[in-house]
């Protein structure tokens, strides 16, 4: 009989998506709020299961799991487990009390309330059983040395003497071990620790997947019998599982990769003789190589060693593998040689190839570096582009939305570290990282080359593939698999135009820091200094001062190398929540740009008299560099609740070039910058659930708010006598989802896709939440659009709020992950309207002149002045003469049409029109005025 193997639970692809719903940013890096529960504990709460028996529910019952980490087996007798809803206390919830003992290594099954589905499968026989009735979405659970009722409330409980474990899960646990609640589970997830690991902190050592109830007497199947002799390819087969499981086998193989340490405890095993040129494969279909799990092998046997291994074959969360009993190292040799091959792209493929060493062929590119931060894994795309959210590219539903997620799918592999390490837990944040303590930047899109062999493995529940040893940066020249392209631009590039104008959602930039107020709570680095407000009060980002000047150095450095003359902000602090002028937070920062470039060079547009009657804490605002922009006229916020209750009101300013003419609408704009309802949690309205079609939560109060923008731009733009205008921020909607379409099928156009780059990074793809369209009457003056990818594209372990949350500090005051959004820039080509027609001035497609008698129309855009860098004409002749004697003039009150810029002669004087007139259409018109230019 082979040993027993402890349970590993889902690791951290699985854990991402889960985590990144529900956690705050800083939420992984924090150190434990309570030391009481130890990472030394000698039994753990490993597995919490709610939804048992509810619908859609993955067994009929609900359950506990423990865990024993030790090498000794651990009584439970007149222990407990005691259980209290999210937001209860101990004293009104439940408790089972327990008996028995948990095996060295081991797990101890506690059963509880059957729900009303029966018909669903039953757990295994349970080791205890109680009655407590979970919660299918979050709650707290207590190991307690005791069956007295515990008596302590919120924190205090990781604290008390009798409590030996903790967890709370779901967004209201009230109570927790370490920085957060583990995250929300449904009637089809449990909570698990990943591969056991035990930080005294439930937000990192936590992640939601597929129940796996496991007891401490589980039936470890029949006796395997006498091992029986197999090749590698026997043992897995052609299929996804092997057709030997339960049996024992004794197979020989090169030893390719070993991890002794780091959680993996063992090694790869490949037939000799195999690898190299794909069509030398004598296997087809049947992988030549095995995981083999032993840690005590992995430290004996070296890579290249060739050996016999004798132990039963087993199938571990998807991964063949031989536990094995013996082994020993063979007199005669042995060689493998890498597969030269380019990423399989479909399972089928996959699995042929598990476990074999391989030389990756063709071009693979860095698409996720979020857990390069805490598990030290890289998720990559073969071929050369990241991975692409499937509604930036299609329609929600659409058959190109669905194409792109199959495509996402065939190209998504992990690159690891050959370990399971969360270097974000308190015990390991000693540790620094791999793959960035190096130097590398391992930034989204980066070319990455191979230089050293990798295997094809399968774990986490996703394919990857590791390096031959475990990876930490003292052995990285020796062990590090694969270097990175540097694609950092210290710039965007050159969009052109009189006037340029950038959106920059800044990350909670607020200078209320957390130590101001009360009630806040932190995440904290790995000494436990605070850095970033969690919650409890009104603050959202700085703990400290020392923190806020980390953040604004660098959101300083990016704003300046922007290089826009007008900026849109989203996410700076609404100062009046908190007592203070409402622009306070925006001067600080204007103050803050100035030290840096030089006083006077930045100004903000202050608040409007009119704003509206409630308001978020963040808000959006605009600074402008005084030498390249004038506002004109002063702001205006959209207050419309019905749209805007549960997003940052939309801001509205008019802009010129620095210098403009102020009675002259030519070179306006309208530049609108917003904040809509983001996708992680559902509005008021019905259609705000997320529907499952890739929009997420919201997505009917960002189609209002959207439809509450057209109109709003609409109204500025009338105000102000100009058509052109720029609507621009963060609108959480990826490119081809409803409130985006709302805004093109008004008329803009969409400038961000014209880059071919993206704003924002998430779950393992690209696709841009932050958006610039510009309005019909604006868009033949735009002359580029840049999208710089300064942060999204950044690990995310350089940003403020990761400031020593490892041993290597990887925080500096460069521009790069000033944000977790990148910033977009718009060149406009702005001039006052045109006076003369031989004249060195800007002509619009539209624009109207006279000359020699007759009335002609711009059909594409002209700059006299810059003949070079400029589209000419045509020009239309659209009319009668205009220029005339004084009778035949057509009459001031008649049904002429005049456009904007439009030059008569009338009393011996020319005249041009301001703004537009239409004498025929009373009512739906603006008047006048006519400015006169001089003698004809």
């Amino acid at each position: 009989m082979s040993p027993t193997r402890p349970t590993r639970h889902r690791g951290p692809l699985a854990a991402a998506t889960a985590a990144a719903l529900v956690l705050p940013v800083g939420a992984a890096l924090a150190a434990p709020a309570s030391a009481a529960v130890s990472p030394g504990a000698p039994v753990v709460i490993d597995e919490m299961y709610g939804g048992g028996g509810n619908s859609g529910a993955a067994f009929n019952q609900d359950f506990v799991e423990l865990h024993n980490p030790t090498d000794q087996p651990v009584s439970l007798e007149g222990w407990s487990v005691q259980y209290a809803s999210a937001t209860g206390t101990w004293a009104n919830g439940a408790q089972t009390n327990l008996s028995g003992e948990i095996p060295a290594g081991g797990a101890f099954l506690v059963a509880e309330a059957t729900g009303s589905n029966t018909s669903l499968p039953a757990l295994p026989a349970p080791d205890v059983t109680g009655t407590i009735a979970m919660s299918g979405t979050g709650a707290k659970v207590a190991l307690v040395r005791s069956t007295d009722r515990l008596a302590c409330a919120g924190a205090d409980c990781a604290a008390a003497e009798a409590v030996v474990d903790l967890v709370g899960w779901g967004v209201s646990a009230n109570a927790f071990a370490g920085s957060g609640p583990a995250p929300a589970t449904t009637n089809a997830t449990s909570v698990a620790r990943r591969d056991h690991a035990h930080s005294a902190d439930n937000a990192a050592d936590f992640a939601a997947g597929t129940p796996t109830p496991t007891a401490s007497g589980t039936d470890p199947g029949t006796d395997p019998g006498p091992a029986e002799d197999a090749t590698i390819a026997e043992i897995q087969g052609t299929g996804a599982t092997s057709p030997l499981v339960g049996k024992a086998v004794t197979t020989t193989g090169v030893v390719t990769a070993t991890y002794p340490t780091g959680g993996f405890d063992g090694l790869y095993l490949q037939t000799a003789g195999t690898g190299g040129d794909p069509a030398d494969d004598a296997t087809p279909g049947a992988s030549d190589a095995v995981f083999v799990y032993s840690r005590a092998a992995a430290a004996e046997l070296e890579v290249g060693d060739h050996v016999e291994v004798t132990g039963e074959v087993s199938e571990h969360e998807g991964l063949t593998e031989v536990t094995a009993d013996t082994w020993a190292v063979l007199d005669e040799p042995g060689s493998v040689e890498p597969l030269a091959t380019t990423w399989p792209a479909t399972d089928a493929e996959r699995e042929a190839l598990e476990g074999v060493l391989l030389a990756p062929q063709g071009d693979f590119t860095v698409t996720d570096n979020y857990d390069t931060n805490f598990y030290a894994t890289i998720g990559l795309a073969a071929g050369g582009s990241p991975l692409v959210q499937p509604t930036s590219v299609g329609r929600p539903g659409s058959v190109e939305a669905k194409e792109q997620a199959e495509d996402n799918a065939a190209r998504a592999v992990l690159l690891d570290d050959g370990a399971s390490t969360n270097y974000g837990s308190a015990a390991n944040s000693s540790q620094p990282l791999p793959w960035l303590t190096g130097g590398d930047p391992v930034r989204v899109g980066a070319a990455v080359t191979f230089t050293r062999p990798v295997v094809l493995d399968y774990r986490f529940d996703a394919w990857g593939l590791q390096p031959q040893h475990r990876l930490t940066p003292d052995v990285a020249d020796a062990v590090q698999p694969a270097v990175f392209e540097d694609t950092r631009e210290a710039a965007p590039e050159e969009v052109g135009g009189t006037l340029q104008v950038g959106t920059f959602n800044v990350l909670n930039y607020f200078t209320t820091t957390g130590d101001q107020l009360t009630g806040c709570r932190y995440y904290t680095d790995r000494a436990g200094d605070p850095v970033t407000v969690r919650d409890g009060c009104d603050a959202r980002g700085a703990a400290e001062a020392e923190d806020l000047e980390r953040q604004q150095t660098k959101i300083v450095a990016a704003i300046s190398a922007l290089g826009a003359d007008v900026v849109g902000l989203e996410e700076i602090e609404n100062s009046a929540a908190f007592g203070k002028d409402r622009d306070q937070a925006l001067s600080d920062l204007v103050d803050a740009l100035n030290a840096h470039d030089g006083a006077g060079t930045w100004a903000f547009v202050a608040s409007p008299a009119d704003l509206p009657g409630s308001e978020d804490v963040i808000r959006t605002a605009f600074v402008y560099r005084t030498a390249g922009a004038e506002p004109v006229g002063s702001s205006r916020i959209l207050d419309d609740p019905e749209a805007f209750g549960n997003a940052r009101q939309p801001l509205a300013q008019v802009f010129q070039p620095a210098g403009g003419v102020d009675a002259d609408p030519g070179d306006d704009v309208v530049v609108v910058t917003n904040h809509f309802k983001s996708k992680g949690s559902a509005g008021p309205w019905p259609g705000d659930e997320d529907t499952g079609d890739g929009q997420g939560a919201s997505n009917e109060s960002r189609v209002r708010q959207a439809t509450a923008l057209v109109s709003f731009a609409d109204d500025v733009a009338a105000d102000a006598g100009t058509d052109a205008v720029l609507l621009v921020g963060d609108l959480n909607s990826y490119e081809q989802e409803d409130p985006v379409v709302v805004l093109t099928d008004a008329g803009y156009t969409d400038l961000g896709p014209t880059t071919g780059e993206y704003t924002y990074a998430f779950d393992g793809a690209v696709g841009s939440l932050d958006h610039a369209l510009a309005s019909s009457g604006l868009i033949d003056r735009v002359t580029g659009t840049d999208i710089w990818n300064v942060n999204a594209y950044e690990p995310v372990a350089g940003e403020y709020s990761r400031y020593n949350y490892n041993a290597t500090i990887l925080y500096d005051e460069s521009p790069f992950r000033s944000s977790d959004h990148d910033p977009i820039l718009v060149g406009l080509d702005l001039a006052p309207s045109a006076p003369a027609w031989g004249a060195k001035a800007t002509y619009g497609k539209g624009d109207r002149v006279s000359f020699e008698g007759r009335l002609f129309e711009a059909l594409w855009w002209s700059r006299g002045d810059r003949p070079g860098a400029s589209a000419y004409g045509p020009w239309a002749e659209v009319g009668a003469p205009v220029v005339t004697s004084a009778g035949t003039f057509p009459a001031w009150t008649g049904t002429w049409v005049y456009g904007k810029g439009d030059v008569v002669v009338h009393d011996g004087h020319r005249w041009q029109a301001q703004w537009y007139s239409r004498h025929d259409e009373p009512g739906t018109t603006r008047w006048g005025p006519w400015k006169d230019l001089g003698a004809a």
